[in-house]
């Protein structure tokens, strides 16, 4: 979190600043003016800035909520890039304005005076509330990049309050303070932190489409190097550098990094230089910048003469020279209009918090429309979509109404190519249930599936506008003919190899070869773990050929405790081979049995999608844990065979899926192959590394990676999900 933190710690902390200053200079000018009984005016302005700020970052965090996923990683790019671009210009500006800021502010001020209060709140609120909108947008790209909030809120806290007792102290004049030099120190800090920002951009647009080269990777350290250490968060919250980064994020992060850089270090010295060259004693904008304290402004290493009657409240960025008048109000009109009713004091300050907020609320509610107030459509096994009439665009709620006797699937399909926008599966009669989908220009009907009879479906509408709304083109038990063909075809091989290993393992046991037999065990238990995709084909096979002891009531010693795991057991807690020759050859029978079988079991079509996912779910549950492991240390050899058998299911699903999502096969590949360098780096000869001698690192590394890969596999179930709507 506080790698996350310190970013946003230092834009609170410059921004604040910044702010804090403005206000001072704002205060002291009214108090050394005598105008006391305007500071409302000016805390009215800074309500409104704040106001103002808070409902901007309210605005952009519900806003891109609301947003589809490519559009959202879009929305998020253009703000990281505008937000490098503030950024950037506000490093430039507070560099150049720190020496003169005071005397500036003090112009703005007096004649702020002689308009009226309007002015006057208007001048605080200008002031204070760039700097707030700025914070705001930093903040919001920084917690976006961290994919947290927490540590950029408490850095941005931290910041913010210690900039304002930075504030306080200079206008008590008990700090002194180079404010050049602080900003140029924060400005180099911020220009690695927005060029890490800017690269983070880039990959966002990139993600959204909008820029391409996604899959275009410079470098890929995630094999080497551990994602959750603590070096790794820091750099990736404070510089925005991942172990993986495209050509695109290193071009513009090197690009910005040497240019910006370039021009800021520039400026430094062209600035120190020619304030080098000014005559000592020149005021308060020579030398090595303005610096704030109890003695007033310190110029080429002098301090300026203070004012002889100046009060304790004195501006916190430099006095006036002796010689300048404080300013009055003498030029003030003299009102000569009757007096007036007098508003209420709180009005205005109400006003300023509750008009932004009221803004911001509308905008966030139009950003994020609720699903309109649906029509009921009615549904039955005879007549489907009753009472359906052509929608308007955006998010619809359907109230769908089951009006016949059985339970039904409903589907909101285009006719045109059968393709889904919503579902409900297993409409109770009599029930009524919410559909909620997304509308756009095309053409739209109702398909009614009940449990016993044949589809219905209903008439057809056609709604206006562009089209654009997301569909899943459904697939059917024919499509998914081919990839089960080819599927049954390698675990038909698959089979045919593992009797002959099981054999040579009881042979090897039967004469007494045990170190042979742990070699061919290995082997063998690969190959099962594998065909992983089919195991709920196998029926009770699967029990008998590589049950856990799990729930058996002798545990491991128990009498039903049969199998690949019974056998590393023996083979790896000493038992002698007498001991094991029942057991190996029960498996090699087992094993004979099954291939016998395979062909005229059932194999569900249907399984294959769900198995994309469910191999390293139990891969991430049991290999990686050890709790499969029976003494042998060779949980992540299996975890490789389970990763093979992923990768040939998807090989077969492959055609299906490019089609419906051609952007998933290319980012599962890459994370295919992270995962298969971490199992890589375990295998060493012929042994591999136990789960539980695994280091805490690389232990992460392999948990993220695999973790990693199941969230991007998990949309290819519904995605192939066979729906009897096709």
């Amino acid at each position: 979190m506080w790698g996350d933190a310190f970013p946003s710690f230092l834009i609170g902390l410059r921004e604040g600043l910044e702010a804090g200053l403005i206000v001072s200079v704002l205060v002291a000018t009214l108090v050394r003016a005598g105008a006391r009984s305007r500071l409302p005016q000016v805390w009215t302005g800074v309500l409104a800035a704040i106001a103002l700020s808070m409902s901007f970052g309210a605005v952009l965090t519900f806003t891109a909520a609301s947003l589809p996923t490519t559009a959202h990683e879009a929305f998020g790019g253009t703000l990281s890039i505008v937000a490098v671009a503030f950024v950037t210009a506000m490093v430039f500006w507070m560099r150049r304005s720190a020496r003169g800021l005071a005397g500036e502010i003090r112009e703005k001020v007096t004649g702020a005076l002689a308009m009226g209060a309007g002015v006057l709140v208007l001048t605080s609120f200008l002031a204070v509330g760039r700097e707030g909108l700025e914070t705001a947008l930093f903040l919001w790209t920084t917690a976006r990049a961290a994919n947290e909030s927490a540590g950029p809120l408490t850095g941005a806290g931290i910041g913010l309050v210690l900039a304002a007792a930075l504030c306080w102290g200079l206008y008590r004049r008990v700090l002194r303070i180079n404010l050049t030099r602080f900003f140029t120190a924060t400005g180099v800090v911020l220009i690695v932190i927005a060029a890490g920002v800017l690269g983070y951009g880039l990959r966002d647009l990139q993600e959204g489409t909008v820029l391409p080269g996604g899959t275009a990777y410079a470098f890929d350290l995630s094999g080497s190097v551990d994602a959750g250490a603590w070096y790794s968060t820091l750099l990736q919250g404070v510089l925005n550098l991942t172990p993986a980064m495209t050509w695109l994020q290193v071009a513009g992060y090197v690009g910005y990094l040497a240019v910006v850089m370039t021009l800021f270090v520039r400026e430094v010295r062209e600035q120190s230089g020619a304030g080098a060259g000014a005559p000592a004693g020149a005021g308060a904008d020579a030398g090595a910048g303005q610096r704030v304290g109890s003695g007033g402004a310190v110029a080429g290493g002098k301090r300026a003469a203070a004012p002889r009657a100046a009060p304790p409240a004195d501006p916190p960025s430099a006095r006036p020279p002796a010689a300048e008048p404080p300013p009055t109000l003498t030029s003030a009109p003299t009102p000569t209009t009757a007096p007036t009713r007098r508003r209420p004091a709180w009005l205005i300050p109400v006003a300023v918090v509750a008009v932004p907020a009221l803004l911001a609320g509308l905008v966030v509610a139009l950003a994020d429309p609720k699903p309109a107030a649906g029509e009921t459509v009615a549904v039955s096994e005879t007549a489907c979509g009753q009472g359906f009439t052509a929608p308007e665009p955006g998010r619809q709620d359907f109230l769908m109404h089951n009006t016949g006797n059985q339970t039904s699937e409903v589907y909101l399909i285009d006719p045109t190519s059968n393709a889904v926008y919503g579902e409900i599966e297993g409409l109770a009669p009599g029930t009524t249930r919410d559909l909620v989908a997304t509308v756009s220009g095309g053409t739209y009907a109702w398909r009614c599936v009940p449990a016993d009879g044949k589809a219905v479906t209903s008439k057809v509408v056609r709604v206006g506008g562009a089209a654009g709304a997301y569909a899943v083109v459904p697939v059917s038990e024919r499509d998914l003919a081919a990839p089960l063909k080819a599927y049954r075809a390698y675990v038909d091989r698959g089979l045919a190899t593992l009797v002959t290993q099981t054999g040579k393992l009881s042979d090897d046991i039967r004469a007494g070869h045990l170190g042979t037999a742990r070699a061919d065990w290995l082997t063998a238990h690969r190959t099962y773990a594998s065909l992983g995709a089919a195991y709920g084909t196998f029926e009770d096979f699967d029990q008998k050929i590589d049950g856990r002891p799990d729930g058996l009531p002798g545990g491991v010693h128990d009498k039903d405790f049969t199998g690949f795991l019974r056998i590393e057991y023996g083979l790896w807690h000493g038992e002698p081979a007498a001991g094991l020759k029942g057991v190996a050859q029960q498996l090699a029978e087992d094993g004979a049995g099954l291939r016998k079988a395979f062909p005229h079991q059932d194999f569900d079509s249907s399984d294959l999608p769900l198995r994309a996912h469910e191999i390293l779910e139990n891969t991430l549950q049991f290999e990686l844990t050890g709790d499969t492991d029976q003494g042998s240390g060779t949980g992540l050899a299996t975890a490789d065979a389970n990763l093979a058998g992923t990768r040939e299911l998807l090989a077969v699903l492959k055609p299906l899926l490019t089609t419906r999502a051609p952007r998933l096969l290319p980012t599962v590949d890459a994370d295919i192959a992270r995962l298969q360098k971490l199992l890589d780096s375990a295998h060493h000869g012929t042994g591999w590394t136990p789960v539980d001698r695994l280091d805490h690192a690389a232990k992460a590394r392999l948990d993220g990676a695999t973790g990693q890969l199941l969230e991007d596999l998990s949309p290819v179930p519904d995605l192939l999900e066979v729906r009897k709507s096709a």
